[in-house]
């Protein structure tokens, strides 16, 4: 593990690339489930922090989610927002706590190491199995961005990381039950368009790459031809103990999984549902239609407001979904969801240290126009 002493306003959690809170062995970190994986990938035996119960993300989640409930029950004025808050609920929380626990049991059995190695490859392939691997990396869009640094730290082609950087936000596992959850089919659409733009923008990057316009991966390494993850995979399940305990400890690895991806997301997925049933309930339909409209000013407006709002794609799916719901705008929502993303200040900055400016200049050169225009052809043709 690189950087063991970091600068003191580098408060960077090594592991989830969220914001840490618990100081330990010269990092931060966001909470003690990560703090729990770093120190086991070490050999650190060290007892458990006590932390605060107040800075537990998932009990302020709770708490937001709960405040506007109750008061809908003894304020007239809030049961508007309770009503709306509950309906967004009871649609979509089954999907949150599902891609929870997909997220958990990816985090638990498959070794980051796979990445690694199937992402060092320069042929069209390596794109999509590196959107392939984003999608399945079940993350929000600060999450990912500690291991899309380590895929490149290990090797990974920057055309590979662009892809994987994108797919893990744009549509993971989470934010596609979500999203399928509130729109249905037109959900599945922004998700298979919000991965037709990681894969398209990954090829483009192979092709800047060979033209010599991006600069190639330092630590970039070749994967064996006699490697094979499937063998990789019947050997582990080979040596696999059976027993109990061992039972135990894989429900155990897949709970600490979701519970760490839970930190990371639950907080912003219950501001997400407050803020949309709070403008549901009390901003004026005619606002959305005049400014939000399935028009180009409105479209261009939608990709302003996203950048300022952009917190983590779970968060802002609800907003996303809001917008649709008051415009009909279907281009303007995915647009919504997916320029924050590309927008992102942590993001873009973790690639202008780790991988270059001109990385940044095309990821947004490539990404925004695409977002735009698929947002206009969306707009026109599901009116």
């Amino acid at each position: 593990m690189e950087n063991l002493h970091p600068t003191s306003n580098d408060r960077r959690d090594p592991i989830c690339g969220m914001v840490g809170t618990i100081e330990r062995h010269s990092h931060w970190f966001c909470s003690v489930v990560c703090l729990a994986k770093y120190e086991k990938q070490l050999g650190i035996e060290c007892a458990p922090p006590h932390i605060a119960w107040w800075k537990d993300r998932a009990l302020w989640a709770l708490f937001i989610v709960a405040v506007p409930l109750a008061l809908g029950w003894v304020w007239p004025a809030a049961q508007p927002v309770a009503q709306v808050l509950w309906q967004y609920l009871s649609k979509a929380g089954w999907a949150v706590f599902a891609g929870l626990l997909i997220g958990g049991v990816v985090d638990h059995y498959v070794p980051k190491e796979y990445i690694g190695l199937v992402l060092a490859g320069s042929r069209r392939r390596t794109i999509f199995t590196a959107a392939g691997l984003g999608f399945l990396a079940s993350s929000c869009s600060h999450g990912c961005l500690a291991l899309t640094m380590e895929l490149y730290r290990k090797g990974a082609s920057v055309p590979a990381v662009i892809t994987f950087l994108l797919a893990s936000p744009w549509a993971s596992l989470s934010l596609t039950l979500l999203i399928i959850s509130l729109l249905g089919w037109k959900g599945l659409l922004i998700v298979v368009m919000a991965l037709g733009v990681s894969v398209s923008t990954g090829f483009v990057f192979q092709r800047l790459e060979r033209k010599g316009v991006l600069e190639p991966n330092p630590n970039r390494i070749e994967v064996r031809e006699n490697f094979s993850v499937l063998e990789d995979m019947k050997e582990r399940f080979r040596r696999r103990s059976w027993t109990a305990r061992a039972f135990m400890e894989d429900v155990h690895g897949v709970v600490s999984g979701a519970w760490g991806l839970a930190q990371m997301v639950l907080l912003w997925v219950a501001i997400g549902f407050t803020v949309s049933a709070l403008i549901g309930s009390f901003v004026p339909h005619g606002w959305w239609s005049r400014y939000l409209g399935p028009t180009i000013p409105g479209l261009l407006l939608t990709l302003v407001v996203a950048t300022a709002v952009e917190v983590c794609s779970e968060g802002t799916a609800p907003l996303a979904v809001e917008i649709y719901k008051q415009t009909g705008a279907l281009g303007n929502a995915f647009a919504f969801l997916m320029a924050g993303v590309v927008t992102d200040f942590t993001e873009l900055s973790l690639v202008w240290v780790n991988i270059g400016k001109q990385a940044v200049f095309w990821l947004m050169a490539v990404t925004l126009p695409q977002v735009f225009l698929l947002g206009l052809l969306m707009n026109y043709l599901l009116k």
